[in-house]
């Protein structure tokens, strides 16, 4: 059983996520409409029902609490004073990048996340000023469930998770993974300091929510299906994000998404 708290809420939406391709299933076409059947397959979303039951109460949520607090946090804090906790909390997750760079066999990856780490941590002040872009050194994410893409291990269907949105069951395992194996995370679990741990996860969650208030608002004011805009936006996120680390020489940044972001974003 995972020791800490998001490693227990991962396990538990991944067991409810079973239960939902359990019970709820969309009924696929039949054999004699292939162009519908294709259609099914390619959208890979056979838990539909489910799914927009979950995506519907994660939006109350969001409406009613995280927006909210991405708004109030934008209001109060400047953009300067956002910029340094994002880069903050983005150094914090280094050894994680690191890690998955190895196990990618990304050394040229690998080689960056230890140079942009070393200097934001040091020059940077503890990773308050990214001070490695300038350098030649930019930014990038590695999660496990990247991983696993790169190996080769396909996506499983499309499923959308309480509380933490979009996923598959791929990203999923790579979202339990990391959670134990997150060396910070550890520290403040076994060490007793369980506000920063809280603080830390927290403080990410309105950090994130708020650096994607404008496109969202904008895709759910322009978007005639929501839901069916954020399936493809999060698939097609994924997919640039597994190929750009098959082959890094060829990578462009993926398109403006929620990998990360929690309460459906």
């Amino acid at each position: 059983m995972p020791s800490n708290p998001l490693g227990k809420i991962a396990l538990r939406l991944g067991m409810a996520a079973v239960a939902a391709l359990l019970t709820g299933c969309a009924t696929p076409p039949p054999d004699d409409d292939p162009e519908a059947k294709a259609e099914f397959e390619q959208i890979n979303d056979p838990l539909e029902p489910a799914n927009r039951a979950i995506f519907s109460a994660n939006q109350e949520v969001d409406t009613y609490l995280l927006r909210p607090l991405a708004l109030g946090y934008r209001y109060v804090v400047p953009s300067f004073g956002r910029d340094r906790i994002s880069d903050f909390l983005d150094n914090l997750k280094s050894p994680i990048y690191l890690a998955n760079d190895l196990l990618q066999a990304n050394f040229t990856l690998a080689g960056t996340t230890v140079g942009r780490f070393a200097l934001n941590s040091s020059f940077g002040v503890f990773g308050l000023m990214d001070v490695a872009e300038p350098m030649g050194l930019p930014s990038h994410q590695s999660d496990f469930g990247q991983t696993m893409g790169v190996w080769g291990i396909g996506e499983g269907p499309y499923i959308v998770l309480p509380l933490f949105g979009p996923s598959n069951p791929r990203d999923t395992v790579g979202m339990l993974a990391e959670s134990q194996a997150d060396p910070l995370d550890y520290y403040l679990q076994t060490g007793g300091r369980h506000w920063m741990y809280w603080t830390r996860m927290g403080l990410g969650a309105v950090s994130t929510r708020e650096a994607y208030l404008d496109v969202l608002d904008d895709m759910q004011r322009t978007s005639l299906d929501y839901y069916s805009a954020m399936r493809s936006l999060y698939r097609q996120r994924r997919a640039a994000q597994i190929n750009g680390a098959k082959d890094p020489d060829k990578y462009t940044p993926p398109p403006a998404g929620m990998s990360s972001v929690p309460a459906n974003k």
